[in-house]
């Protein structure tokens, strides 16, 4: 069983940088691709950034292009999200997952494991 856990986020003021980290177990980390998504409060869950198993191919949603950064960490478990130039419109529970079977991607569906989140919420 492959287990996700997130950390890092938190109340910040807009214009001000966070970083997400999301260890994961159960399952060697090298062979997992891994996303990001997030969910404002009365909003779907969206994609926000993905990234392959090498680390050598990421993507992201538009809405977050140039401001943040996705990346791994093969030796230490870990997939991190920084954020720069937080906006309060991207106050949400952020989440990580873990792709099992493809190169990472923006469909929540392709995803099979799930950590349970952690809160980031900007300020203006």
């Amino acid at each position: 069983q492959v287990q996700l856990v997130e950390s890092g986020g938190g109340l910040v003021q807009a214009g001000v940088s966070l970083r997400l980290s999301c260890a994961v177990s159960g399952r060697s980390f090298s062979s997992l691709a891994m996303g990001w998504f997030r969910q404002a409060p009365g909003k779907e869950r969206e994609f926000v950034a993905a990234i392959s198993r090498s680390g050598s191919n990421t993507g992201y949603a538009d809405s977050v292009k140039g401001r943040f950064t996705i990346s791994r960490d093969n030796a230490k478990n870990t997939v991190y999200l920084q954020m720069n130039s937080l906006k309060s419109e991207d106050t949400a529970v952020y989440y990580c997952a873990a792709d099992l079977w493809g190169s990472g991607t923006d469909s929540d569906a392709k995803y099979d494991y799930w950590g349970q989140g952690t809160q980031v919420t900007v300020s203006s």
